[in-house]
């Protein structure tokens, strides 16, 4: 099943809300965050040998990967934001 059909409420929702590009870089932003959230109570239990108040560092580099194509996907939200406020305010 593909995340089209998995998760049509939501992109529906966000996509009328949002539009269509920002919908779905809303729906795949809370996708992420689930998943790091599962990965990081994941890290509770399986942490790293030197260092046991962090995760392993497999679980390090996923978290970061994660948190970094957080960043992208927000910074792509804000960027559509605020063109389509340019193209808003150029339209009056």
């Amino acid at each position: 099943m593909s995340v089209f059909d998995d998760k049509r409420t939501e992109l529906e929702q966000h996509e009328f809300m949002m539009g269509l590009e920002r919908g779905r870089l809303a729906v795949a932003l809370d996708l992420l965050t689930d998943s790091l959230i599962m990965v990081g109570q994941h890290g509770v239990y399986c942490t790293s040998a030197r260092n046991p108040s962090k995760p392993a560092l497999d679980l390090q580099a996923v978290i970061s990967g994660m948190q970094d194509a957080k960043a992208l996907i927000q910074s792509v939200m804000e960027e559509l934001r605020q063109k389509r406020e340019a193209d808003r305010d150029a339209a009056k």
